[in-house]
């Protein structure tokens, strides 16, 4: 049974006719033939009365009450997926970094849920590298973080790109010396660090092997959030993101200290899952996000 058949039965009780019905429908007669008999075939039952003017037998007009049904909750299927298309809706589960999670969302949740209020969004705080792994597993919809080389099965867009700098508070020693340091002090100075599963920390990682510099690390956490309260509070120099400290910066709270050796950028961008369905509330929640200009991008990890 398919729905073509059904609605040739429906126009078939409307005109009296299958000359009619197959006229209406833009179907031959035989075919309209053919349609009702392999219904009749199918539930083993009589339900049109073939002699002039056609009519439904009693089996017929049962069927035909149910046929009805079945047609009208199909054309209000195809009209509730036609109208996702006009006006989004369901559930996003987002997987991001904290500062991300603090600072650029806000924004952008508030501006797309003024505008599609019939999408609910769910937000999980997690580094970088967990954010893959979560969308690997179906864990999250749609990850935000730093873009991590080439993962199988993964599909990323760059939004923007960071950097990594040496922060530190107003009153550390480091503050009052003009233009920026040597990588050598990265050595000198205790640090406060992000854990070891960030991607700031593994960079960093990096620049303290290449160069040989033996650290010391009085403190690790898990976002750059928490490292900034504790260089704020003068406890030791930070290595974190350069766009999570901006206000902070602007706001005389911290300072950066170039080095030049941090000076790589990182793209931080969209990670999804090749493959996965993507459906309406999705769509429009990447199209808008990739829509933005890198000036709205304000965090990271």
């Amino acid at each position: 049974m398919n729905i073509s058949q059904l609605e040739t039965l429906i126009m078939i009780s409307k005109t009296l006719s299958f000359r009619k019905a197959g006229e209406l429908l833009n179907l031959t007669q035989p075919a309209v033939s053919a349609q009702i008999k392999s219904l009749e075939e199918e539930f083993k039952t009589q339900l049109v009365d073939r002699n002039q003017p056609v009519t439904l037998t009693d089996k017929g007009q049962v069927f035909l009450t149910h046929a009805e049904q079945i047609v009208n909750i199909v054309d209000d299927l195809k009209q509730r997926l036609a109208d996702l298309d006009e006006t989004p809706q369901g559930h996003i589960i987002l997987g991001t970094t904290t500062s991300i999670a603090i600072q650029i969302l806000p924004r952008i949740l508030s501006y797309f849920q003024d505008q599609f209020p019939h999408i609910k969004t769910s937000i999980q705080s997690m580094s970088s590298t967990q954010i893959y792994q979560h969308v690997e597993n179906g864990l999250v919809d749609v990850g935000i973080g730093y873009l991590i080389g080439n993962s199988p099965g993964m599909t990323t867009s760059t939004l923007y790109y960071d950097t990594f700098e040496l922060v530190v508070s107003p009153r550390h020693p480091l503050a009052t010396q003009p233009g920026g340091a040597r990588v050598e002090v990265l050595g000198q100075t205790p640090l406060i660090l992000l854990s070891p599963d960030t991607v700031g920390r593994m960079f960093a990682e990096e620049v303290f092997a290449k160069h040989g510099i033996q650290t010391h690390v009085i403190m690790e956490l898990t976002s750059s959030e928490e490292v900034k309260r504790m260089v704020e509070l003068d406890l030791g120099a930070g290595i974190i993101s350069k766009q999570s400290v901006a206000e902070e910066v602007r706001a005389g709270a911290l300072k950066i200290i170039p080095i030049m050796e941090l000076e790589v950028t990182h793209p931080v961008g969209v990670i999804t899952k090749s493959g996965k369905y993507v459906n309406s509330a999705m769509r429009q929640f990447l199209s808008d996000l990739k829509g933005m200009p890198e000036t709205q991008f304000i965090g990271s990890e």
